[in-house]
């Protein structure tokens, strides 16, 4: 039967020839060689190329990595070798090598050499460490030498291939090399033809090599009996490449012809044919440990991944682990693992491997039955149940997929048309043929069937339709009571309970089932947009990884993140015992993580609503997990459990903060002396209205902003008077600001601008509020502007100097001076209704106001604005022409200057208007009420 490898293309870049190719072992690259003398490295995750190398305008015949020293080694046509660097791109050695073109550089895997064969008939060793000096030449071959390789089973051994028909086989010792005289230790007449290339098996303990030659044949070679053990014809032109694939039994050849073909490495039968199209093909790349293959061709790069990457494994419920290694079978059992032995989670188990057997198929799966006595594998089209303790084979058959059933009963799917299901005693029961292509089955609690976009669940005994569910699976996963199924698809998975009573109801009553099945015998529950890899069930529980390998669990639709794994792990099971789950690499590392039964059960419980036994359950789950537990009483909105469940502190106090709690919140607080914790806290306590809560809590931290907002808001004088002082000392200077603002202290506002060094806005300050600290200020200004323009600093007008440039200068002056002795007196708040007119009052506006009034009534209604300028002309201090004013604010107003409270006269009159000051609006020119007069409905 054949293997039926799943193939997809992973990568496809079109280029100029490729004359090599190979794989990094831990970046995702892939090194082509091109005929035009460039090397490119492109990286197959990304599908973009990551560094490109102008080696030499010669084709590039041969480049490998050398990955421990970052380097990358190239042979070309113009008879050097050079060496790169690929992360800093320089070039680390150039000499020439050869006396003719280079065909192929093979890099030891582990000691500093590298050989070179070329059309000079020659074969070279360089040692890295002597400065690539050439430590010993190989002479033998009478044509090319096309490809040497290592043995990977004894590195002291190499095979080459050349056009003289023959291959050869050298072993070498690592001592003495220079006094050491070469001779192969055989050589093989191996094709009527030159041979092109060499390869050696890989595993097992089979002495195979295998060659490709221009014959159109590729032979597969016993070199220890130097016998031809198969030769593999179907290519229509030479063979260029040819490989033993290290992870699965396949052989690989590549022919000019443009077709990859892939044999079985056993039956050496044709599994399958690739042509992409690109013409002929010159090299292949694979690397140990990777299902990746990569073909380089006349137009281009492809690569391709042969199967899938999942081992092949299976763990029984007390513990014991069976997995295939190619076609040999291991055991190991993790009880092995002593209970005084700690392993921390995601450690690597300490296993001992024991060889249980061998198989005589191909494994592409290996499943355990329900009570672990029997152990199937499945492969090249058919299927082998063997006894779990001694491997002895139980039954055999014809299977493409083998599953199942939760009762110890099986079902095999021979063909997309034919499935057969048997008893426990391995007895052919009955067998199905579904009007639709079966393209998978799944085994459980029922049998299901499923094809590109839905699936059909049928029962054991009789193989009635239970369900079809439209939905395109990808997995299926049923919960050990029968109750519970996960469906997986591409992109989510959904949890479906079964309602097996319903079923069962409507089965024993006789009614008809159509095409749809029974109505009622799921119901959805839950939809998770995940991608599951793999899972299982433990109770009611759901353990899955998923696309990015981070390990989860569900319970009732909730999703908990247990850990993120740093590489792609598959689980194998859990272990109530232990409440370990355990997982298994790609090198068949087993690793447990910690999932406690407890914690399950407890979420479990909330689930369902059973809170009473719930919270008897609650105190056998570790302090450690309480968090954990609270997140997910929070999820579900229980709030307040989670409070009196939470350890953490900083958790606790986001609980508390949302619950209101605002003493628990304080307690925490205190102990953590956090100033977020405390600005939190305020805020919360204000909204709240507990204002003295606020103020305490703002001050723990230091919170400035908060508490102007707070004392603005009571009308606090001595809170903001205190504030002031405070945020100078922080040099939170707008608060500051703002707080002598609104207290009036207007000169303090002045010099706190001026030591902030921000004078223009002192001068604006000035000339709105505090007319006469103007002229001081300018002068500062200018000081200031000199250092910078000196005829901008010249174009500054001080007004008194040049007091026609400044409108009602005298006026604003008078008002300052009548004003100044009421802006320490605060109104209470509560009289803000009688004082809120003043809020928006001008007071040189009401000035003017009362000019106008007066002048009319003794002038007998002119109009004051009436005037006509004089015409006289005056010049500004930067000598621009300045017109004047028939009459100066010096005639309308004087300040009469034997008064003692600073009487404003208006035409010799005193004015009546009572003045004061209201620093929160900053309009220019006027003053309003003081500060509590436009305060909240708070008194002090």
């Amino acid at each position: 039967m054949p293997l039926r490898l799943e193939i997809k293309r992973k990568l496809a870049q079109r280029s100029e020839r490729v004359k090599s190719v190979d794989l990094h072992p831990t970046e995702p690259w892939i090194l082509a060689s091109l005929y035009t003398g460039t090397l490119c490295i492109w990286n197959y995750q990304t599908q973009t190329m990551v560094k490109s190398f102008e080696v030499t305008e010669l084709p590039v015949r041969s480049a490998k990595f050398i990955a421990r020293k970052q380097w990358v080694v190239a042979g070309s046509d113009d008879m050097f070798m050079r060496v790169y660097n690929y992360n800093t791109m320089d070039k680390v050695k150039v000499f020439e090598a050869h006396t003719d073109y280079i065909r192929c550089v093979a890099v030891h895997p582990t000691l500093p050499y590298v050989l070179s064969s070329s059309d000079d008939m020659l074969i070279k060793l360089w040692d890295w460490e002597k400065g690539w000096a050439c430590t010993q030449i190989f002479e033998g071959h009478s044509h090319y030498v096309m490809q040497v390789t290592f043995n990977p089973k004894d590195t002291n051994t190499f095979a080459s291939a050349s056009l003289d028909r023959s291959i050869k086989s050298v072993m070498f010792p690592f001592v003495d090399l220079e006094s050491w005289i070469p001779d192969p230790n055989f050589t093989l007449d191996a094709h009527l033809k030159g041979v092109n290339c060499v390869d050696y098996f890989v595993g097992g303990d089979k002495p195979y090599l295998i060659t490709g030659s221009d014959d159109h044949t590729a032979k597969v070679w016993d070199y220890q009996t130097k016998s031809c053990i198969q030769t593999l014809e179907g290519h229509t032109h030479n063979v260029s490449a040819v490989c033993f694939h290290p992870e699965l039994p396949i052989i690989i050849t590549g022919s000019e012809d443009g077709t990859v073909r892939i044999w079985h490495a056993t039956t050496y039968r044709l599994e399958n044919t690739l042509n992409y199209g690109l013409e002929r093909v010159w090299a292949l790349g694979y690397m140990k440990g990777s299902r990746r293959v990569v073909i380089g061709y006349d137009e281009g790069t492809i690569m391709v991944k042969l199967g899938r990457e999942v081992p092949i494994a299976s763990m029984d419920n007390s513990g014991k682990i069976i997995w295939a290694k190619h076609n040999e079978i291991q055991t190991v059992n993790i009880k092995s693992v002593g209970a005084d032995y700690e392993v921390s989670d995601g450690e690597r188990l300490p296993l001992a491997v024991k060889e249980l057997g061998t198989c005589d198929l191909y494994p592409q799966s290996l499943k355990h039955n329900p009570n672990g006595r029997f152990v199937v594998v499945c492969g090249d089209g058919e299927y082998i149940i063997y006894t779990a303790l001694a491997w002895r084979n139980r039954s055999f058959g014809s299977a493409l997929e083998f599953v199942w059933s939760t009762e110890g009963e099986y079902a095999v799917r021979e063909s997309t048309s034919k499935i057969k299901i048997f008893s426990k005693n391995f007895l052919e029961k009955k067998s199905i043929r579904p009007t639709f292509s079966a393209e998978h089955i799944y085994g459980g609690s029922l049998l299901a069937m499923c094809s590109n976009d839905f699936i059909c669940f049928y029962d054991w005994a009789e193989c009635r339709l239970i369900r079809r569910i439209d939905v395109n699976v990808k997995n299926l996963y049923w919960a050990d009571s029968g109750d519970l199924v996960a469906i997986a698809s591409d992109s989510s998975f959904y949890i479906l309970k079964y309602n097996r009573d319903v079923v069962s109801a409507h089965l024993d009553s006789g009614r008809s089932v159509d095409e749809q099945g029974v109505e009622d015998a799921f119901d959805l529950l839950y939809e998770i947009n995940e991608r599951v890899r793999t899972g299982i069930w433990v109770g009611d529980c759901f353990i899955y990884n998923n696309s990015s390998w981070r390990l989860n669990y569900c319970v009732g639709g909730e999703v908990t993140t247990m850990f993120h794994l740093d590489r792609p792990m598959y689980l194998l099971g859990y272990l109530a015992n232990q409440s370990r789950v355990y997982l298994i690499d790609k090198e068949f590392n087993v690793m447990g993580y910690t999932l406690l039964l407890t914690l399950i059960e407890y979420k479990t419980l909330v689930m369902r609503g059973d809170l009473g036994r719930a919270s008897e359950v609650l105190p056998s789950i570790p302090k450690e997990h309480h968090n954990s537990v609270a997140r997910f009483l929070e999820s579900r909105g229980m709030v307040e459990d989670a409070l009196e469940v939470a350890t953490d502190p900083d958790y606790r106090f986001e609980l508390a903060i949302q619950l209101g709690k605002l003493e628990i919140a304080k307690e925490i607080a205190m102990v953590a002396q956090s100033e977020s914790k405390w600005k939190q806290l305020g805020e919360l306590a204000m909204s709240a209205g507990m204002l003295e809560t606020a103020e305490k809590c703002l001050k723990q931290a230091n919170d400035l902003s908060g508490l102007l907002l707070l004392y603005s808001s009571l009308g606090d004088a001595e809170g903001i008077t205190e504030l002031a002082s405070l945020a100078k000392e922080h040099g939170k200077n707008n608060v500051a600001f703002l707080c002598l603002f609104m207290l009036g202290k207007l000169e303090d506002c002045l010099q706190l601008l001026i030591d902030s060094n921000r004078i223009p806005e002192a001068a604006f300050m000035a000339r709105s509020y505090l007319p006469s600290k103007v002229s001081e200020i300018v002068a500062l200004w200018r000081k200031d502007l000199n250092k910078i323009n000196l005829k901008a600093a010249e174009s500054l007008a001080d007004p008194e100097e040049y007091p026609n440039l400044f409108d009602e200068w005298q006026v604003a002056l008078a008002v300052e001076a009548k004003a100044a002795g009421t802006r320490g007196n605060y109104l209470p708040a509560a009289e803000y209704v009688q004082h809120a007119d003043r809020s928006t009052a001008s007071l040189v506006e009401a000035f003017r106001n009362m000019q106008m009034e007066e002048e009319t009534l003794e002038n007998g209604g002119l109009d004051y604005e009436g005037g006509e300028p004089n015409g006289e002309v005056q010049e500004g201090p930067d000598g621009t022409q300045v017109e004047g004013h028939e009459e100066s604010q010096e005639e309308a107003v004087v300040v009469d200057a034997d008064s003692t409270d600073g009487a404003v006269l208006v035409n010799g009159n005193e004015a009546e208007e009572q003045w004061v000051t209201n620093p929160i609006l900053m309009e220019p020119y006027f003053f309003l009420p003081p500060l509590t007069a436009v305060g909240s409905a708070y008194a002090k």
